[in-house]
């Protein structure tokens, strides 16, 4: 057993919100937790290509925009599945960042970098 914190967490910036991956592939256990900061008023399309993931909401709201147009509403207590990698991009709304909780399978390795375009869709 072992327990990490958030905190001592390295930040991975992205210009509208950052990440903190608290548990890596170096972690060993075959799966990989982030907590997440969506900037209030902002979007943002943080997305891992390589890997499935399943997002919790802690706090703050916004929603989650499909590569389609679909819009689902994230508040404290909504889980959104990213099963087949979707292109998708959260936004924060005006009045609260957007907290949520990542947890990744397999594991990121802890060294991935976000390159944010105008098309928040064009990565593949």
């Amino acid at each position: 057993m072992f327990s990490r914190s958030v905190d001592d967490a390295v930040p991975a910036a992205w210009g509208t919100g950052t990440g903190r991956r608290a548990l890596v592939e170096a972690g060993g256990t075959g799966f990989a937790y982030a907590v997440t900061l969506v900037r209030q008023g902002t979007t943002s399309a943080p997305r891992y290509r390589d890997h499935p993931e399943a997002c919790y909401c802690v706090a703050g709201s916004g929603e989650v925009v499909e590569k389609d147009g679909t819009r689902h509403r994230i508040t404290p207590g909504a889980i959104h599945i990213l099963d087949e990698r979707d292109p998708h991009h959260f936004v924060a709304s005006d009045h609260e960042d957007l907290h949520l909780v990542s947890v990744f399978n397999p594991s990121i390795v802890g060294k991935e970098r976000h390159t944010l375009s105008e098309d928040v869709h064009s990565r593949s």
